[in-house]
Order: structure tokens, then sequence, then C-alpha cells
């Protein structure tokens, strides 16, 4: 079976924060997550200074125009981000663009991960209907699952309640990055759909993310290294 790796979501506006967990956390996780949280608050060099020799998924979840959206992944690209995330929900035109903004601007060696992002983990199925979408978020990430990897995007943002549909729908080559992972005895905080890392790796998932669990303990380096060895044990 494939390991599933561990990414820590660095989510702060602090720049001195940032840096004291992603040094704290070298050689315990696989990448860092930073998002719009730290990227409005401190700016693009920030983030290039906090990711530097690390591997970084810069989650900003772009979703516009075409046009827009690849410009500001072409932006991105001296920041030499591993992953990065579009909105699915932006279209097939937009991820088109998407995929070949980035195959323009990085080196073929170094592009990152092109990830759509299907359905905020945050979401339910009455939270969907709120929005005017009649289904159930299996439904309407299975259905933006399909478009996006079909349109361009090497993988999809996915809660672990639908790795095993997307798999069976999709096959194995989309990467499937899985927040809202919490440890067995955490607080589920705002997150929905989520489960354990255990039970996320068992389903098949690529990458999985986890923020507080990992920041806010009291050692967030023996917090990483006991889901590495969870994952490990798979």
């Amino acid at each position: 079976m494939k390991r599933t790796r561990l990414i820590a979501a660095l989510d702060t506006q602090d720049l001195d924060q940032a840096r004291s967990w992603a040094a704290r956390l070298d050689g315990h996780v696989d990448a860092i997550k930073l998002g719009l949280e730290f990227t409005y608050a401190q700016g693009l060099a920030a983030v290039r200074d906090v990711a530097a020799e690390r591997t970084l998924f810069l989650d900003l979840k772009l979703h516009d125009i075409p046009n827009t959206v690849a410009k500001g992944l072409t932006s991105l690209a001296p920041i030499g981000p591993a992953l990065l995330t579009i909105h699915a929900s932006g279209g097939a035109a937009m991820i088109r663009a998407a995929r070949q903004a980035i195959d323009a601007a990085y080196p073929p060696l170094h592009r990152p991960i092109l990830l759509a992002v299907t359905v905020l983990t945050s979401l339910d199925a009455a939270a969907l209907r709120e929005t005017g979408i009649d289904a159930t978020p299996r439904d309407q990430v299975l259905r933006l699952g399909k478009l996006a990897m079909t349109s361009g995007a090497d993988g999809l943002v996915c809660s672990a309640e639908e790795i095993a549909p997307l798999r069976d729908a999709l096959g194995e080559s989309p990467v499937l990055v899985v927040p809202g992972i919490r440890p067995a005895g955490s607080a589920a905080d705002d997150q929905k759909r989520i489960m354990t890392p255990h039970q996320a790796a068992r389903a098949g998932a690529d990458w999985i993310v986890v923020g507080r669990p990992i920041t806010q303990a009291a050692d967030p380096a023996a917090a990483a290294a006991a889901i590495q060895a969870e994952l490990a044990g798979i």
C-alpha cells in the first residue's frame, strides 16, 4: 500500500509563529500548508521565507474568471509551491486555463500538483442546500471531481468520506488531499466530515492535512510524530 503523507496546516497570521512551527516540525511532517490567513497577513515574501527548503502546499483556492486565475498562478511561480489549489466549481474553462498556466510558467521537473477543491469540509447537505445545490456532499464531490480531472487537474481536495467513492469513480490517478483529519480524541472544531489519520489512510488518501491537533499541541513535533507512526502502521 502506498504511504499516506502528512501536511501540517500552519494557520496563523503571525510570521514568527509560522517560522517557529515550521522549524519545530522539520523532519516530522512531509509538507507544510500556508493559506489565506497567513498569505493575506504577511504577503508572498513571507510565504517564501517560511517555505524555504520545505515542501509547500500553498492553499489559496483560486476561483475567478479563467484569465485571472491563470495570471494568478503564473505570479506564484517564484514561490515554488509543490501543491496549489483552485476551486473545481470555477468550471472547466477555468481549470483548463490553470493547467495551461502551470505548464507554461513552471519548470517541467518542478510543476506543482494542481488540486481542485470539491466541497469544503465545513459543509454538509444542509449547508449545500443553502447555496442552491440540491445534492448530497458525496454526489457534488463526485460531480466536481469528474469535471476537474477531465479538465486538467492533477488531483482533488475532498473530505475523507469521499475518498472511496472518488477512487471507485476515478481510479488511482487523482492525487487526493484530505483535510478535516482529526486524531482520535481531538475536537472536530468547524469541520463536519472528518476521519482519523488511520481511517483516511486506509480509505486511500495520498496526503492528509492536520492543523490544530498538531499546532495547538503542547509538543507539535511529538503530535506530528504520533500521526506519522499511526500512518506507518497501516
